[in-house]
């Protein structure tokens, strides 16, 4: 079992301007910050799923190709990553309140110009918008809970409550994008962000302002984040379109491996890094970061795809296909807590490791599936995809939070975050470029799970060998820790 980290302050007020009256209290109970945290992850991941049932609505209504609407969904994963890493430093250096709150304010003025947008160009723009402000939010909105929630067993309780408030945006995302879609527009499932971001901000203003924490801005860093991870998705995406060889793809490869040898050697020679290298000196951070890379490759990957052959290969409504969803979607909140009763008892390595292992059977099976297959088969076998990611997410989350300092715990969140946000946007970039050709789009759904099935397994057998022996050696646990 690790040791707990000891907790970051919180009795720290904000400066008050000299001569300026009192501020009045404000309440700041633990159900107002985890409601507002809720929130915030309840938008964003409902973003993503709704967004994946409506790209053939706005292919038909805006034109473009499948690499145009495979930047429509990794336009916002891109930068949800990328900034991710300097947004825990930022949530950190001004307060985790105050970061959610531009966070969301722009998050929900960002979904109103996507609703508007009169072209592709303009739609992909305002996607990029919302994603740095989604990065804002995630890694703002952990922190809150980790400066409220200083009980281990309390904070674990409200991690996994705040993973399944996106799992139910997950769940109901495709029906109520294809309800929309159907109904009213592609345009309405941004208009739905505009009362939720309301209803956060309207939140805030009964919590009290975070501690800040001085923290510099790396600017180098960031701007090397971004070149490297735009390099990778661009090469990835255009290279099922203009060959894996051209010109293009070889050099934004370059680009992106020197922009990462940059990133690594200025944060080694920073007094204050952006993400100081030690974290990942850690064992249990490096497993956990990975499987988070994984699962969310994994899960978010069979979403597109099986968005894409509902409707493309079988001809199914946007709303049909959102219904097709609801099996694997519906009871991930329910398998979230039961994971985190189960890492209680054995340690977080077991639903990890069942977790990643129900995926990879999932995985497997969906190759059995063709153009011909029954409705019921694929989405039968969605279920294990869903319900594994479900089961091993919050104890993946609540491992790595353990696990540092907790002055750094925006830090290590954002770190998580990007992982995992990277994976979900070099799925869609692989796994788009693949099914490109939709002459032989089973060709190239099988080889995208193919390739889950390969990460999988990985991930789940250093789960397996590594998270044991260190959640049942604490002392080792502490000297490793970051």
């Amino acid at each position: 079992m690790a040791i707990l980290t000891r907790p970051a302050r919180t009795d720290r007020r904000p400066v008050e301007p000299a001569g300026a009256p009192p501020a009045a209290p404000r309440s700041s109970s633990p159900t107002t910050v985890l409601a507002a945290a809720l929130l915030a992850f309840f938008v964003i991941s409902l973003d993503g799923s709704v967004v994946n049932v409506a790209l053939p609505a706005i292919s038909h209504s805006l034109g473009g190709s499948m690499a145009d609407l495979q930047w429509i969904v990794d336009g916002y994963t891109l930068m949800f990553a990328a900034f991710m890493l300097s947004a825990g430093t930022f949530s950190d250096r001004i307060g985790a309140s105050r970061a959610y709150a531009w966070g969301l304010a722009s998050f929900t003025v960002a979904s109103l110009a996507c609703g508007i947008a009169p072209n592709l160009g303009t739609l992909i723009g305002a996607r990029m918008v919302q994603g740095g402000a989604a990065a804002l939010m995630v890694p703002a909105s952990l922190a809150l809970i980790r400066q409220t929630y200083t009980d281990p067993g309390k904070r674990a309780r409200a991690i996994a409550i705040w993973t399944a408030a996106g799992s139910v945006a997950v769940a109901v995302g495709p029906v109520i994008g294809g309800m929309l879609t159907s109904g009213l527009s592609w345009r309405a499932v941004f208009y739905l962000n505009l009362p939720v971001g309301a209803l956060g901000l309207a939140l805030l203003t009964r919590i009290t302002p975070s501690p800040r924490r001085s923290a510099p801005v790396d600017l180098v860093g960031q701007l090397s984040v971004v070149a490297s991870l735009a390099g990778l998705t661009y090469a990835v995406i255009e290279g099922g379109r203009a060959g894996w060889t051209s010109v293009d793809v070889l050099g934004t490869l370059a680009l992106a491996a020197v922009a990462i040898a940059v990133f690594v050697v200025t944060q080694s020679r920073r007094e204050q890094p952006m993400v100081p290298l030690s974290i990942f000196k850690n064992r249990t951070v490096l497993v956990c970061l990975a499987a988070g890379f994984t699962i969310n490759a994994v899960f978010y990957g069979a979403i597109f795809l099986l968005g894409m052959y509902f409707q493309q290969v079988r001809g199914a409504s946007p709303v049909s296909t959102g219904a097709m969803f609801i099996p694997m979607c519906a009871l991930i909140s329910i398998v979230n807590m039961a994971g985190v009763k189960l890492a209680a008892r054995k340690g977080a390595w077991v639903p990890m490791t069942i977790g990643q292992l129900v995926m990879t059977a999932g995985s497997l099976l969906m190759l059995t599936v063709t153009s011909s297959t029954a409705y019921w088969i694929p989405v039968l076998l969605l279920v294990p995809i869903g319900l594994g990611g479900g089961f091993a997410v919050p104890s993946l989350t609540a491992a790595i939070l353990e696990n540092v300092d907790g002055e750094r715990a925006g830090t290590a969140a954002a770190v998580l975050n990007t992982f995992r946000q990277v994976g979900s946007c070099i799925a869609v970039a692989a796994f788009g470029a693949l099914i490109a050709d939709t002459s032989h789009f089973k060709q190239g759904m099988d080889t995208s799970f193919v390739i889950s099935v390969v990460m999988l397994l990985a991930t789940a057998v250093a789960t397996a060998v590594f998270l044991p022996r260190l959640t049942n050696r604490p002392a080792e646990n502490a000297n490793t820790k970051a």
